[in-house]
């Protein structure tokens, strides 16, 4: 038997019925940080010290997006 169930909801709703957190305050202040930064307004080590704490597996995870953007910034040459 094959039973198909669709659901329309908007991303919102649809992050609430599975019980996820609601990031968008970080996002937001994320977002914030990084035009600072462009401004000047906040240093760059601090931007990054923040991305090491949130990346997955720490510095590790740091290196793998590094290298995975440098090898697509090399390659798009």
């Amino acid at each position: 038997m094959k039973v198909n169930v669709e659901v329309e909801c908007t991303p919102e709703e649809a992050r609430r019925a599975v019980g996820l957190p609601d990031l968008s305050p970080i996002h937001e202040r994320y977002v914030a940080m990084v035009l600072e930064s462009m401004s000047g307004t906040v240093k760059p080590e601090l931007l990054d010290s923040m991305m090491k704490s949130w990346a997955p597996m720490g510095e590790a995870g740091m290196t793998f997006w590094r290298r995975m953007f440098d090898g697509s910034m090399k390659t798009g040459d």
